[in-house]
């Protein structure tokens, strides 16, 4: 058995039965057809991953590397290896003269892990910058290609975490980034930068997530645990009848996002704790490992929280972090 703790940031002392290293997809290519057959899970940087209990199958972790740029006259064009740290590839873009990610500065995890989650911050989605998703078919055992527009984004969302979960592997991510470059800082705390360059945006992202959300290696969490809901706009209205306070944010006339942390603040968990796992006590958005804690724990104070905020909000939140079990993934 293979430990798990230090692969994972909320850091649960738990095991699998192989973890195997992956450099390129060939590596995958070669035994695709028994990988196919067991329980595996195809882990990044664990960041978004907990491992609740012992995994009976094998973990292939992606160690793809690379950042190949091109150019056009309007564009960069980067090619990047899956197995890349994200927050290292927006500084080295800003280092290259690139601008256009700094709003998703210190999201935690890979290049790989982005496209499947979505990742976004301060008003920026990866999608927009995305134009194909290079890939392994577990299915056929052949070496994909996958358009922009095929990839089904949505909030936090992609087809990578629906049809294809668990099908395939994938091994770079090309993205389009544009030369004539605007400032995205109309969202929270970038409203307070005038006419702010992309490190200024890049250096105030990080001073605010690091301020709001604990460091993963001092703290055992993986970011925030449950997604921001998108309901109708009838639901939120007669939730803002009663609660005048709620923060939102409008997708379009009929829908509307809503703070998960609000809902779990307003109910009182920020500082709860069962057992050795906590709802964070400034952030209650994330869930914490104080070390001695395990996936039953964290497993019931999550779903304290699910159901309290349906009981009092008719809102059924979702979690946003990856929970794998012994033989794959499940929900709260």
């Amino acid at each position: 058995m293979y430990p798990l703790q230090t692969l994972h940031t909320f850091g649960f002392p738990v095991h699998a039965a192989n973890v195997q290293l992956v450099t390129s997809l060939q590596d995958i290519q070669q035994n695709w057809q028994e990988i196919k057959r067991q329980h595996h899970y195809i882990l990044g940087e664990g960041s978004n991953t907990v491992f609740l209990e012992n995994f009976l199958g094998s973990i292939y972790k992606i160690a793809i590397k690379g950042i190949s740029l091109r150019e056009t006259d309007q564009d960069f064009i980067l090619k990047v290896g899956a197995g890349e740290n994200w927050h290292q590839l927006v500084e080295w873009c800003l280092s290259q003269g690139i601008a256009g990610f700094e709003n998703l500065a210190l999201i935690p995890g890979t290049v790989g892990a982005a496209p499947i989650q979505n990742i976004g911050a301060y008003g920026v989605e990866v999608e927009q910058f995305i134009t194909s998703i290079e890939y392994l078919c577990l299915a056929s055992g052949t070496i994909k290609t996958i358009a922009h527009a095929d990839c089904e984004f949505a909030y936090r969302d992609s087809v990578f975490k629906q049809a294809l979960a668990g099908q395939i592997v994938i091994g770079y991510v090309t993205f389009r980034l544009c030369k004539n470059w605007v400032a995205n800082a109309n969202y929270a705390e970038l409203r307070e930068l005038p006419k702010p360059t992309a490190q200024d945006i890049f250096n105030k992202v990080v001073q605010v997530r690091q301020l709001k959300l604990p460091d993963p290696r001092k703290v055992g969490n993986a970011g925030s645990f449950f997604k921001n809901p998108i309901i109708d706009k009838a639901l939120f209205e007669y939730l803002q009848q009663r609660y005048p306070s709620l923060p939102s944010y409008p997708i379009d006339s009929q829908k509307v996002k809503v703070p998960a942390a609000w809902f779990i603040d307003t109910l009182g968990f920020k500082g709860r704790s069962v057992g050795g796992v906590q709802c964070h006590v400034s952030q209650p958005l994330v869930l914490t490992n104080n070390g001695m804690g395990n996936g039953d724990e964290l497993l019931r104070l999550a779903r304290q929280i699910k159901q309290a905020v349906k009981e009092h909000f008719l809102i059924e939140l979702e979690n946003e972090v990856q929970l794998v079990s012994n033989t794959g993934l499940i929900r709260v």
